[in-house]
């Protein structure tokens, strides 16, 4: 059989496991270790903060563009030179990116890293993957989401640190050994299959690249850039909504008429991976978006560093990782992925409702998340591993590598559309509390002249005249309401997160059920 002759046994299967692992998370904990050093940056650059902010959307495009086509890329290019040629696109860019001294060159720089870091993602998982035999998936997918659960989390305490030590350039030359040794070890023990023989220049479906880079290059702008632009009030993302909309249907029409596409989109008519593409866009909108939703609040609410802010979400991180190798092996012991998913999700809407419950305007201490977050870190390590297992568990040869592109590619867009509505829905619950409360505020309501007159007897006795002294009561009494504003949004966002799992549980054990006596044969193969 094809896909038996790429299991690897001994030493060799751990250098190549290794090696996988370093490149994915690499590629992950760049994602966000930029997010902390952007002031620093753009003091730097001298840019704005609309400017400054694309050196995270260029490197999100690049990315989502290039997650689609690896497949078809290591099968034209071999996947080992891939492979290689992606850790060294990366390195190199990373490097460049150090170095900028335009703005210019920095987003273009991020671009690139992007096209080589969206490789290293789903080649890894396909590495990994096709080096264990079927029956220890479980655990080979478990090995591979150490790293990209830990990533996000690792990225924002590590930016920190470097960040507030040395220079944020540093945050970019971090990656120059790891990338180095990577493709070393890549060159010397990793394999290409011989799935499919490499197409003529003729042959090769540069419509399908030109659409799938169209399509998910603007559904991604819009996804970054939407709140920020005020979404459709704004022609360029009312342009590039359309262009994604339009350009999704001509690629679906394109790949599925088309005898060498680029994204082999019939794969999708295995159930299971049909089940864990959408578990994944709902997994990447839960990852990102509670990654996201925490060090903002804790940050921009409660006052913390972006070192402090990093720190609290470690013990999440490393309990996810001590629970990965247990579930790989419930896995392998025959425990159905639904009920493994299911237990997942309902601790993930645990660890919402308790973020509901105990976030505060100013006296939430670090202690107050510490169970909270082992929640989270348990259920996310619930989720991922039994998501990934199922989408792959049943297809074979090519078709890993193709499956493992959909969900890495879900994955991300979850992640995007999850912080792109968070956002959204934040900004608007913070105009509609903020209303709320003012429409509360009576000036002849005596509590609110008390607190008033208290807060200018106080400016007063500092010496400021009486007329000042009101304005600065005001003042005060403005600055409490948008801040308790921004909280009752904060708590609004983590509430629907939380009942978006707490909805999604029947479903999934539904699904699964259905699929289950399907599944154990198939994965057996």
């Amino acid at each position: 059989m094809q896909q038996e002759s790429l299991v690897e046994y001994g030493s060799r299967r751990v250098i190549i496991t290794i090696t996988a692992i370093f490149c994915a998370l690499l590629e992950i904990v760049d994602t966000t270790i930029v997010n902390v050093a952007l002031n620093d940056m753009r003091g730097n650059m001298g840019a704005t903060l609309s400017e400054i902010s694309w050196v995270i959307t260029a490197y999100a495009i690049g990315n989502v563009i290039i997650v689609p086509m690896t497949s078809w890329l290591s099968q034209q290019f071999g996947r080992r030179n891939y492979f290689a040629a992606s850790v060294i696109i990366f390195t190199v860019s990373s490097f460049l990116c150090g170095n900028a001294t335009a703005m210019w060159e920095l987003i273009l720089f991020r671009f690139i890293q992007g096209l080589g870091g969206g490789a290293l993602l789903v080649t890894s998982q396909t590495i990994i993957t096709e080096s264990y035999p079927p029956e220890k998936r479980g655990v080979a997918q478990a090995i591979y989401g150490l790293g990209v659960i830990i990533g996000p989390t690792l990225g924002p305490p590590l930016g920190g640190y470097i960040t507030d030590n040395y220079s944020w350039p540093y945050i970019f030359y971090i990656n120059i050994p790891i990338g180095v040794i990577a493709t070393l070890l890549t060159l010397q023990f990793v394999r290409s299959p011989k799935y499919a023989e490499k197409k003529a220049i003729n042959e090769i479906d540069f419509l399908g690249i030109i659409l799938l880079a169209i399509t998910v290059g603007c559904l991604q702008f819009v996804l970054e850039r939407g709140q920020e632009d005020d979404w459709f009030s704004d022609p360029t993302i009312t342009l590039l909504s359309v262009m994604s909309a339009l350009g999704l249907f001509f690629f679906i029409w394109r790949e599925l008429t088309y005898k060498n596409p680029i994204v082999e989109l019939r794969v999708l008519k295995n159930g299971n991976l049909r089940v864990g593409t959408i578990l994944s866009f709902i997994l990447g909108f839960g990852l990102y978006g509670s990654t996201f939703i925490i060090p903002l609040y804790t940050q921009s609410t409660l006052g913390w560093t972006a070192t402090q802010s990093g720190m609290l979400m470690i013990p999440a991180a490393l309990t996810t990782a001590f629970m990965m190798p247990i579930i790989g092996k419930l896995l392998e012991k025959g425990v159905p992925q639904q009920y493994l998913v299911a237990l997942g999700m309902l601790l993930f809407f645990v660890y919402s409702f308790w973020g509901y419950l105990i976030i505060t305007p100013s006296d939430t201490g670090a202690d107050a998340f510490f169970w909270m977050l082992i929640v989270r870190g348990v259920g996310m390590g619930l989720l991922f591993i039994p998501i990934t297992t199922l989408a792959l568990s049943s297809l074979k040869g090519q078709q890993i590598g193709q499956g493992a592109a959909f969900t890495g590619m879900m994955r991300q867009l979850g992640g995007s559309f999850g912080v792109a509505l968070i956002t959204t829905f934040m900004a608007r619950q913070n105009m509609v509390h903020r209303s709320d409360l003012v429409s509360k505020l009576d000036t002849n309501n005596p509590d609110v002249m008390n607190r008033v007159n208290g807060l200018a007897h106080g400016f007063a006795a500092k010496g400021m005249d009486a007329g000042t002294a009101v304005r600065s009561g005001y003042k005060v009494l403005d600055y409490s309401i948008t801040k308790q504003a921004a909280v009752m949004s904060y708590m609004d966002v983590f509430l629907y997160l939380g009942l978006m799992f707490l909805i999604c549980i029947p479903f999934v054990l539904m699904v699964r059920a259905k699929k289950a006596a399907k599944l154990d044969p198939s994965a057996m193969h």
